[in-house]
């Protein structure tokens, strides 16, 4: 397998979920309040002559959980904003110092009049001329 440099990467982890999975879920999350729905609109009609209260508290359930039930069921699919960003920037290469040429040293050239006399013994090369 070849690298390919400025190749983008992705991390797995940070991926969203497949469109099956989120239709599943929301199907899922769909069909739980219609059950508690017809949950609570059979226990308001079983309750209505004993205790007319929580009958009523069932009933507003079962009228507003339709709509809160649609609405959840139809929310689009938004990005998690606890999860890590999906890319990875690829590693950059070190930067290398411009090569010098043959003849030049690496060493810095002093100034007119702050090095060594001619004369004297301090020569880069150890001896003198």
């Amino acid at each position: 397998m070849r690298k390919q440099s400025g190749a983008q990467v992705f991390r797995i982890t940070g991926a969203r979920q497949s469109l099956a999975d989120d239709v599943r879920g929301r199907q899922r999350r769909y069909v739980i309040s219609m059950s508690i729905r017809t949950l609570s609109v059979i226990a308001a009609a079983v309750l209505w002559n004993v205790e007319r209260h929580v009958a009523l508290v069932a009933l507003v359930l079962g009228i507003l959980l339709p709509y809160i039930s649609v609405v959840i069921a139809n929310a689009g699919r938004e990005n998690i904003p606890s999860l890590p960003s999906t890319f990875v920037p690829a590693p950059s290469r070190p930067i290398l110092p411009p090569p010098t040429a043959h003849g030049e040293s690496a060493e810095p050239v002093p100034e007119a009049g702050t090095g060594p006399a001619p004369d004297e013994p301090n020569t880069p090369s150890g001896h003198q001329n």
